[in-house]
């Protein structure tokens, strides 16, 4: 007899997406609910203001407006909502083990390949390294102590440089220490980076990389936060 094929995970539908937004958010920011009242107010009124000042001044166009007006203020207040509750995920992700990895793999889109898994750990410190490769070379980020990731970041470095050999490598530390990146402009930084690698050189070098890396299966998280957990669901 065939077996059924398991039936697909039925998504959260986008009222549902928001709510659980709008909970994530509110847990930090107690004054969010009058933040987005005020927004939809704003919009409301800049509307309605329009309406006023259009000519010719009749009802109907004053109401249309004040329509419009409302959904400008609902598109502000999902603005303000997405920005909050990226302020707040950060907060949570700030000095967890597996933050890095959580951003990679959420924040850099496509044309960066990653790995939420590190590609070098120490199981007793808990300090890792992890590896991103784009159009802006091969980024090498540690994650921990600057003193005890050396050996962790020279290992990988090594490793990059006999199979890209030419591409530009970085090397980046997430912390709040001097000289260190924070968690929340990592993605942004490393976007920044000039793009030096031609997409055809690109997949030949991540080919290379790939098939020279030993990859790490687990990543020692202690209780508490899970960085998969501390990102809020963004409404589509």
């Amino acid at each position: 007899m065939a077996t059924r094929s398991p039936a697909p995970e039925k998504r959260p539908g986008f009222f549902s997406q928001i709510r659980s937004l709008y909970t994530f958010t509110k847990s930090e920011f107690r004054w969010l609910p009058w933040a987005l009242i005020g927004a939809l107010l704003v919009g409301i009124g800049v509307g309605i203001g329009i309406g006023f000042l259009v000519p010719p001044v009749q009802a109907w166009s004053v109401i249309l407006w004040g329509v419009s007006g409302l959904l400008m203020g609902f598109l502000l207040a999902m603005i303000l909502l997405t920005r909050l509750s990226t302020r707040v995920m950060y907060k949570k992700l700030d000095g967890t083990p597996g933050a890095v990895g959580h951003v990679l793999s959420t924040g850099l889109g496509r044309s960066w390949v990653t790995s939420e898994m590190p590609v070098g750990v120490n199981p007793r410190t808990q300090d890792a390294v992890y590896r991103a490769v784009g159009r802006g070379g091969v980024v090498i980020i540690g994650e921990g102590a600057r003193g005890r990731l050396t050996r962790l970041i020279s290992d990988e470095r090594k490793k990059v440089s006999r199979v890209a050999s030419g591409i530009n490598v970085e090397v980046l530390y997430v912390g709040d220490a001097e000289g260190d990146i924070h968690i929340s402009k990592l993605a942004k930084t490393i976007k920044a980076l000039p793009k030096t690698v031609d997409r055809t050189t690109l997949a030949a070098v991540v080919k290379r990389i790939e098939s020279v890396s030993q990859s790490v299966t687990s990543l020692p998280i202690p209780k508490g936060i899970d960085p998969a957990r501390a990102r809020a669901q963004r409404p589509r």
